[in-house]
C-alpha cells in the first residue's frame, strides 16, 4: 500500500455506486455550482443530522473556495488518500448530497465515513447512510470503520 493510502494498490477503487434513490460518482470540479448550491442550501439540516460541528460555514464560501475544495477532494481521491462521492439523484442527476471516507484521526478505527444529504431530500439520509456502511464493511478493505 502507498504511502498514506486508505485502500491497497490491487484494491480497484468505485468510480460509481447505485442505491435506493441515490448515484455516486466522485466528487470533482464539474461539480462546482451544484455542489456549492446544495450544500449552501442545506447548512441547518447537515448540522443538525450528521455530526459535522460547525462545518458547513454559516457564511458558506465563494464559488473559488468551493472549487478548490473540490480539487482537494478530487487530488485526495486520485492519490487514494481519501474518497468523496457526490451524491446524485439518479433520475435527474441534480447534487443531492455527499460522501466523504477518510482515515480516521481516533486510534480504535481505520476509516471513518460521513455523509450529508440536502435538506429537500432529509428522508434519504438514513437510507444512504446504512447502504454506504453495508457496502464498505461488505466490498472494501479498510478495516474498522467509524461511522455516526
Amino acid at each position: 500500500m502507498a504511502e498514506g493510502a486508505l485502500v491497497p494498490d490491487d484494491f480497484d477503487v468505485p468510480t460509481e455506486f447505485v442505491g435506493p434513490g441515490f448515484r455516486l460518482e466522485p466528487l470533482g470540479p464539474q461539480h462546482n455550482g451544484a455542489d456549492h448550491a446544495a450544500w449552501t442550501g442545506s447548512i441547518e439540516h447537515i448540522r443538525g443530522t450528521t455530526g459535522f460541528g460547525k462545518w458547513p460555514p454559516v457564511e458558506g464560501m465563494t464559488l473559488e473556495a468551493n472549487l478548490a475544495d473540490l480539487q482537494r477532494h478530487a487530488d485526495d481521491f486520485a492519490v487514494r488518500r481519501g474518497f468523496t462521492y457526490t451524491v446524485l439523484d439518479p433520475e435527474t442527476g441534480d447534487v443531492i448530497g455527499c460522501v466523504y471516507l477518510y482515515p480516521s484521526k481516533k486510534p480504535e478505527y481505520d476509516a471513518v465515513l460521513r455523509t450529508w444529504v440536502t435538506a429537500d431530500r432529509a428522508e434519504l439520509d438514513g437510507t444512504l447512510h446504512a447502504t454506504l456502511v453495508e457496502w464498505l464493511q461488505s466490498s472494501w478493505p479498510l478495516g474498522t470503520l467509524e461511522h455516526r
